[in-house]
Formats: structure tokens, sequence, C-alpha cells
């Protein structure tokens, strides 16, 4: 059996905190290895998580509210309950219709996102 120390399998809400990163769009990271990461995204209604692409694979619910997403030049609007997948290096972003949250899961980890903190 393998032992492993408790502290990055287990985080509570008081262990992350929320990042503004502009334009009505807040972030938290919830927990994350090398391997795999999980995000919370904020949105206000209006908000653009403008098109972008990135070598990870992205794969996100629709915690609440109703977004336009866009992937690959294909747009389709998601409700609280959709879901999408966005395959490495292909360009995606979304448009908040009304204000809403995504849950965002990347392999490997964006580290990217760990430098901001």
């Amino acid at each position: 059996m393998t032992t492993m120390t408790t502290d990055p399998l287990f985080i509570t809400a008081e262990q992350t905190r929320w990042e503004d990163v502009g334009g009505g769009i807040r972030r938290q990271i919830l927990c994350h290895l090398p391997e795999l990461m999980m995000v919370k995204v904020a949105f206000e209604a209006g908000g653009v998580g403008a098109p972008h692409s990135h070598p990870h694979v992205q794969c996100s619910v629709v915690e609440s509210g109703t977004f336009d997403v866009t992937i690959g030049g294909e747009t389709r609007r998601l409700h609280a309950g959709g879901s999408f997948i966005v395959p490495p290096n292909v360009e995606h972003g979304v448009v908040a219709i009304e204000a809403g949250v995504l849950v965002d899961a990347f392999t490997p980890r964006r580290d990217d996102f760990l430098g901001s903190r």
C-alpha cells in the first residue's frame, strides 16, 4: 500500500482563494497534481473568455448560468449541467450570456495558472 501525505488530496473551500483575472472573471484553483488540475471560473453576465488554445486537454461543466461556448469555430449554447471537452491546441472561448460558473479540469496541470499566485 502506498502512503501519501493528505495535503494535496483533501482541499477545503477555506484553503483556496478567488483571484480576479479581469473582465468580470474570477478564478479559484480547487486542487491539482502535476497530471490534473480542477479550477472554478466565475463570470459576470457578458464576461468573455477570449478565444485561446493551449496544449492541455480541458473538460468543463457548467455549474450555473448560460454560456455560448465556441470550440474550433463551432458555437453551442450550454446551460447548467451541460459540459464540453477541448482537445489539445484547439482554439476555444466562452461568452457568459448570464452570470455563471464553469468548473474546468485540465490535464496536465496548468502551471501558468500557478505562476500568478
